[in-house]
């Protein structure tokens, strides 16, 4: 930073445009390494980078399983179940109604740029609305959890699958794992992605069972080997836990895989997660 640029309490001075007050109170004290001006939709807004110190938490539990899924946001392996915003599905119609107005518009009146305007408002709600219960998630998992693990989605390929891409892209699962990849690092809890064909839906977590064939539509897996049968979702979470387990020395003081599998033997049923 070459010193042009000043941060006071809800001002800011940068080059050329001089100063600017500001809605919020900026980060004043901080040493910013870079600062950002941007627009979206009808409002400006400014970002710093700014270095911290990792910060240490109390961990709730050593390792949690999260299965991401189009019904539901993150299955995890402790029963808990993050539903999603669905932000776009709820103002789906709104925005159709909006784009239809705007195409029977002259393009480039004043009225043509009011509709796009209203647009682009909408676009960026439904955009906020997702990102906070990102935020909301990957906080809560990286403040109470010394070790994540995700899987590798093949997001793009799920994308091109047409009845399941709007789901997709509205859960935002590329999203989540960028904020889970700096956010472990500030709360000091470590990510660990899973092969992208490990079969942690097909396996059995009491047995370690493999299916050769799951349907999407089987909502609940039930092993042949051992009549073995719990929720799909929660199944795969276990998995999940239990691999990042078997990977990491026992003197780390980590549960172990059949401690995750006790789990579930223990009646563990998913429940609907609330942020606090």
């Amino acid at each position: 930073m070459d010193g042009s640029i000043k941060v006071e309490h809800q001002k800011i001075k940068v080059p050329v445009i001089g100063w600017l007050k500001t809605y919020e109170r900026l980060p004043y004290g901080y040493k910013p390494t870079s600062v950002t001006i941007s627009q979206k939709a009808n409002r400006w807004f400014i970002s710093f980078k700014i270095e911290l110190e990792q910060q240490t938490t109390d961990k709730l539990y050593d390792v949690v399983g999260c299965d991401l899924g189009v019904k539901s946001l993150a299955t995890l392996s402790t029963g808990l179940v993050f539903e999603g915003a669905k932000s776009y599905r709820k103002y789906e119609k709104q925005l159709a109604r909006l784009q239809y107005l705007s195409r029977h518009k002259v393009q480039g009146s004043n009225n043509w740029k009011k509709a796009q305007k209203q647009i682009a408002k909408l676009h960026f709600k439904i955009a906020n609305i997702r990102k906070d219960t990102l935020h909301k998630l990957t906080t809560y998992l990286s403040k109470n959890h010394s070790k994540i693990v995700i899987e590798d989605l093949n997001v793009s390929g799920m994308l091109a699958k047409r009845k399941l891409a709007k789901a997709v892209q509205d859960m935002g699962f590329y999203e989540f794992r960028r904020q889970l990849e700096y956010k472990t690092k500030l709360f000091g809890s470590e990510l660990i992605i899973a092969d992208r064909w490990f079969a942690s839906s097909k396996t059995c977590s009491n047995c370690g069972h493999k299916k050769e064939i799951l349907s999407l539509n089987e909502r609940v897996f039930e092993c042949e080997k051992c009549s073995f049968n719990c929720d799909r979702d929660l199944n795969a979470s276990i998995n999940l836990a239990s691999l990042a387990v078997s990977s990491t020395v026992s003197a780390c003081g980590l549960v172990s895989a059949d401690t995750a599998r006790m789990k579930q033997e223990d009646n563990i049923k998913p429940t609907v997660g609330r942020f606090e």
